[in-house]
């Protein structure tokens, strides 16, 4: 059985737990926890009967902070500091691959990490701590990057506007901090309405996505959950804005036969291979209770597919399951 009240306790609480044990139950073999964060859905598997649970992060500061209850779960665990898009290098014929996407509380607490625009902090947004920041992006890319950069990642519909602010003001001082930036965005905005999330909301979204990869990360761990999932294996995904989802959900609809089902290209004769079936028929959202609990929960959806026993399917495109494109001039 599952202690929430346990993992609770934890740094990060696990959102949508409940819902995804209930649809993946009786937990029983080897899954693979592919955002490991502060852990709670490695506990959480395990505690509902999984045997063993690879926990993969990017982030190499997560794993020492689950040393002061990794005891309890003696052999049982394996943490990899990795991409999940390299799944295929370490694990094999897995029970299940649980996604928990995004930014973890962790990172956005510790201002030295530059996620928070509400921390003074260095503009970095890097969750494997290497390769380009996010002051980087900001301070080099085109205006027509940066406005498609927070448009298509951000949903920022006054991408131009900040886009054009950002790139005047650097020509007389580079943006270095967190609080620089979200001051500049402020400043071209109109006020917040009570109730409304801050200005700088959608474009450190946006420029942590663009940081991290984060939609072709997923595009290609998707396929490589595939890959390595047994028969009847269980694929979970937590999302918590628009374009994670759609990207799951036109993947789980490519890989159930539905995405070209209407194709009037397609033979009528013609069959395709089904490499998993729906096991949520539609996204699961988080419960007031919940919500209530943990605000983080209230943007969450949860998508769960189960593996068949057919090949993997062919390539798709990143434009095939809608994922926008940025240049990166």
């Amino acid at each position: 059985m599952v202690d929430l009240d346990l993992i609770s306790k934890a740094d990060h609480i696990p959102v949508l737990i409940e819902p995804i044990i209930e649809n993946i139950s009786p937990v029983t073999g080897v899954w693979v926890d592919a955002t490991f964060g502060a852990g709670g859905y490695t506990r959480a598997l395990l505690d509902a009967g999984a045997e063993f649970v690879f926990a993969i992060d990017r982030d190499p500061n997560v794993f020492s902070l689950a040393e002061k209850w990794l005891g309890q779960y003696p052999g049982r665990i394996e943490l990899i500091n990795d991409v999940f898009s390299s799944l295929e290098k370490h694990v094999y014929d897995v029970n299940g691959v649980v996604f928990d996407l995004g930014v973890s509380s962790m990172q956005l607490d510790e201002a030295t990490r530059g996620f928070s625009f509400l921390k003074e902090g260095p503009l970095d947004m890097r969750m494997s701590q290497t390769g380009s920041t996010a002051a980087d992006l900001v301070n080099t890319s085109s205006e027509k990057t940066l406005s498609n950069i927070l448009y298509f990642f951000g949903e920022e519909r006054a991408s131009r506007r900040i886009a054009k602010a950002i790139t005047a003001r650097r020509k007389q001082a580079f943006f270095e901090t967190t609080t620089d930036l979200a001051k500049l965005i402020e400043s071209v905005l109109p006020r917040p309405k009570p109730g409304q999330s801050h200005p700088a909301t959608r474009s450190f979204q946006a420029l942590r996505i663009a940081v991290n990869k984060e939609y072709e990360e997923l595009f290609n761990g998707l396929f490589s959950a595939e890959k390595v999932l047994s028969s009847d294996g269980y694929l979970v995904v937590v999302t918590f804005h628009s374009i994670e989802d759609r990207i799951v959900k036109r993947f789980i609809q490519a890989r159930t036969g539905k995405l070209y089902s209407t194709s009037r290209y397609l033979p009528d004769s013609e069959v395709l291979p089904i490499q998993f079936t729906k096991i949520t028929r539609k996204a699961v959202k988080p419960a007031p209770s919940e919500i209530s609990k943990n605000s983080r929960a209230r943007s969450a959806k949860l998508r769960v597919a189960k593996r068949t026993n057919a090949k993997p399917g062919k390539n798709l495109t990143l434009g095939e399951l809608s994922v926008p494109i940025v240049g990166a001039n």
